[in-house]
C-alpha cells in the first residue's frame, strides 16, 4: 500500500497495489453525508478495489498518515 497526499488539494490516495495510469475501470463514489464528506474508490477491470480517494483528508485522516 502507498498513501500519496496532496496538501493544496488536501486530498490522500491510498493505492492498494501498484497501478498505472488508467487502470481504475470505475470509480464509486460514497454517499457524502454517510461518510461525512467525499471518498471516492477505484476499481480495476476485475472489479477488484485498487485505490481509495479521500478529499479533505486533513479533516478525516490522522495526521500522522499525511
Amino acid at each position: 500500500m502507498k498513501l500519496k497526499y496532496d496538501k493544496e488539494a488536501d486530498a490522500a490516495y491510498l493505492s492498494l497495489k501498484n497501478i498505472g495510469p488508467g487502470e481504475a475501470r470505475q470509480t464509486y463514489c460514497c454517499n457524502p453525508q454517510e461518510v461525512n464528506g467525499m471518498i471516492n474508490l477505484d476499481f480495476d477491470k476485475e472489479g477488484r478495489l485498487i485505490g481509495i480517494e479521500v478529499l479533505d483528508a486533513s479533516k478525516k485522516l490522522p495526521r500522522e498518515l499525511l
